[in-house]
């Protein structure tokens, strides 16, 4: 109709659509960060074998009685280039790498068959604490795999044996079926391993320690390796 708002032919979006997203910011915003206070890492005084840092930096966080020091972030690369990320739990630290156990068929295992390398990552919030490890991942062979899997408790190994993660579930009563038949599998069978188990040890290329402050004069330092030595940079924060 002519003379008619045209404001009334236009969807407009009410004020208060916004009320949330703007919230979400102020509070996020409110929120505190590096308050330390932290303490504080020389690296001129760092061993020259990154593993032997990171134990140290590892035993810190264990003895300051941090929950579940060990966890990690896994990043691997999908076969469309995406990235993607879960936490696991670090399972050693040896000669051969850092380790963590999968299922193969698991989205993460099938990424590492398809491209091993991979990214961990350690964030310890009240040290102020982070480690970053590039490198690829390999397969720890069968006798590492059976050792792992028979430590897990039943109700891991019983869940490891369905070898269904990330799979639609369109009832719970299947899991629970599924599960409870692993479970007499098991019973049956006390040295039952599943061969779609895998430890993985991912051997470093680049270790990056990040040492938070409260100012952000960050203390980074990486170590790169050098055929079978390892290069020490200190990074601009």
């Amino acid at each position: 109709m002519l003379g008619e708002p045209v404001l009334q032919h236009m969807h407009v979006v009410p004020s208060w659509d916004f009320a949330p997203m703007s919230m979400m910011r102020d509070k996020l915003r409110a929120l505190k960060s590096l308050a330390g206070p932290y303490t504080p890492f020389d690296p001129s005084t760092a061993p020259d074998d990154p593993t032997d840092l990171f134990a140290q930096w590892l035993q810190m966080a264990i003895d300051a009685g941090l929950r579940e020091p060990h966890a990690m972030t896994l990043s691997t690369v999908d076969e469309k280039g995406f990235a993607d990320a879960r936490v696991l739990i670090l399972k050693n630290v040896d000669e051969h790498g850092w380790h963590f156990a999968i299922t193969k068929s698991s989205p993460k295992g099938k990424q590492i068959a398809a491209n091993p390398n991979v990214a961990l990552t350690f964030y310890w919030p009240t040290l102020g604490r982070q480690v970053c490890i590039r490198g690829v991942a390999c397969d720890m062979g069968a006798a590492v795999r059976d050792a792992d899997f028979l430590a897990r408790p039943v109700g891991s190994r019983a869940g490891a044996l369905l070898e269904r993660q990330s799979d639609v579930l369109d009832d719970e009563s299947e899991l629970d079926n599924g599960l409870e038949q692993q479970r007499q599998r098991i019973a049956a069978d006390p040295q039952l391993v599943s061969t779609n188990w895998a430890v993985y040890a991912v051997k470093p290329a680049e270790i990056e320690f990040w040492q938070g402050n409260e100012e952000r004069r960050h203390v980074r330092l990486n170590y790169r390796r050098d055929g079978h030595t390892w290069l020490r940079e200190r990074l601009w924060p």
